[in-house]
């Protein structure tokens, strides 16, 4: 499940990514006919790993990661899916160590904010 279009702008600590799936009746996140804004999560979550990717493309296999825990999370608005413009996801990495990351997020349309926070990503979790 890709809900992306397209990397905006990055650079080794900042992605900007933008979507126009949150409008898409076949959103698979949608329930009862509604996308709600905390669905923006795995948006942003999706953002971080193309970010994780892009910095670290040299490398011959990516890698795995989950999404261990959000915090400080901020919904403005309750749906997604009512938003008629594209959503802007903007992702920095803040912290972390080599198998921990960690970043805040936010998910916009226009100069409008609908959600933000901070979000824990484990790498290789599996290999620790």
């Amino acid at each position: 499940m890709c809900l992306l279009d397209a990397v905006v702008a990055w650079d080794d600590t900042r992605i900007h990514c933008i979507a126009t799936s949150h409008r898409d009746p076949a959103n698979p996140l949608r329930s009862h006919d509604r996308l709600a804004t905390v669905c923006g999560i795995e948006y942003a979550a999706q953002a971080m790993a193309v970010h994780g990717a892009l910095c670290n493309a040299a490398q011959a296999r990516p890698r795995a990661g989950f999404l261990a825990s959000v915090r400080n999370v901020e919904a403005h608005v309750a749906r997604l899916d009512t938003i008629e413009a594209p959503l802007d996801i903007e992702a920095e990495h803040i912290g972390g160590d080599g198998n921990n990351v960690l970043y805040c997020f936010t998910v916009r349309a226009g100069e409008r904010t609908l959600l933000t926070g901070r979000a824990a990503v484990v790498l290789d979790a599996s290999a620790a």
